[in-house]
């Protein structure tokens, strides 16, 4: 993978947490769109990669379960607040306790994995965010519809902004 990319990938997701850490509208895009772009991202990796096998498989199913449960596990930790008559998220202490221990046990899982014949190659760091994100996302996703205040609408994209100019 190359330098650019992995550096896009963490401004990403570093951009996510800050505006989720600051509190921000809880929208459909803003919540799903980080997981999607970063699993597809991930499953291009890995179908590149070479020499795949059945153990690596394995383990990055067995990974990518871990990470959906302690995405998931993550996901019930954000407080959900109205404010301008849309419902909000904002991550708490918590929040930021569920990441450490999501990356011990996905570091722990790496190091096993490997230990026993993963590739090294083998695992895309973006599928692994990715499937996380995904499970923090449903989590919230859920909690934001049994709060029965109506989610904040789409802002247009950066795209739709260039477009329109």
């Amino acid at each position: 993978m190359s330098t650019w990319l992995v550096v896009a990938i963490v401004v990403a997701v570093v951009a996510v947490v800050v505006k989720r850490l600051i509190g921000e509208p809880v929208n459909v895009r803003d919540l799903f769109a980080p997981p999607v772009v970063l699993l597809a991202i991930g499953v291009v990796g890995l179908v590149k990669a070479e020499h795949v096998t059945g153990v690596d498989i394995a383990w990055i199913v067995a990974g990518s379960a871990v990470g959906l449960g302690m995405g998931a596990l993550r996901g019930a930790t954000p407080k959900l607040f109205t404010k301008d008559g849309v419902l909000w998220h904002r991550y708490t202490g918590w929040t930021f306790g569920v990441w450490v221990l999501s990356v011990a046990v996905n570091g722990g899982l790496d190091l096993v994995a490997t230990a026993n014949g993963l590739h090294h190659d083998v695992k895309p760091v973006q599928l692994a965010i990715g499937v996380s994100l995904l499970g923090e996302a449903v989590v919230i996703g859920l909690r934001s519809m049994r709060a029965g205040v109506p989610f904040a609408p789409d802002r247009p994209s950066l795209v739709d902004r260039l477009i329109k100019r």
